[in-house]
Parts: C-alpha cells; structure tokens; sequence
C-alpha cells in the first residue's frame, strides 16, 4: 500500500507560481510511475505531467513550459511546480502513483486532491 498526501494548494493570482507537493508513504520511484492529474466537476480527470520510474517526464500540451514535475528520492517526494498560472488551471489536482515492474504492476494509488485556485 502506498499513500500518497498532496500540499500546497490554495489561491494564487493569475501570473502566479505555486509548487505542490505529494509526498509518499514509502520509496515508490524505482517501481512507480508517478504522475500529477487534474478535474474540474462534471470532467474526466486529465494528466497534467508524469515522471516514470525511469525519470522520462511527460507533460500535457496544454501546461507545456508552464509547469514541470520533478522528484526527490531523498524525500519521497513529488513536486509540481506551476508557473504562468491562468484561470483554466483552477482545479482539484492528484497525485497518481502506478506500479511499473511486474512487482507492482497493475497497482493504481491517489491522493486526496488538492484545491488549486487561480483569481483574475
């Protein structure tokens, strides 16, 4: 079992920066794949940017050179940092881990969201 607690959510004017955090309940990038996503009500959730076990990072076209996700094996940590931010960022962001070897795979763990508010 692994869980995942996201941080640093909250409001931030548009142009702004905020970092969130997902840190884990025990070393999960060598077998993970790690990802933050984001749903709006009503929507499907979308992947915003992943880093697999590997380290190869994918982002969605749509926060390209905005946002990027990185990680701290020291730490257990995730991080989405989001610069450049505009209203249609407003969202409940996750973090996803999926298990990535044959030891884990099939795997799917999330967070509990967190609030990320963009005023005009």
């Amino acid at each position: 079992q692994v869980q995942l607690v996201e941080s640093g959510g909250g409001l931030v004017q548009a142009g702004g920066s905020l970092r969130l955090s997902c840190a884990t309940s025990r070393s999960t990038f060598s077998m993970y794949d790690m990802g933050w996503y984001r749903q709006d009500p009503g929507k499907q959730r979308e992947l915003v940017a992943a880093i697999s076990s590997g380290g190869s990072k994918n982002d969605a076209d749509s926060v390209k050179c905005r946002i990027t996700i990185s990680s701290d094996n020291a730490k257990n940590t995730v991080y989405l940092q989001m610069n450049s931010l505009n209203s249609e960022d407003t969202s409940v962001y996750y973090c996803n881990a999926k298990g990535s070897n044959f030891l884990v795979r099939g795997r799917d763990y999330w967070g509990q969201g967190i609030q990320v508010t963009v005023s005009s």
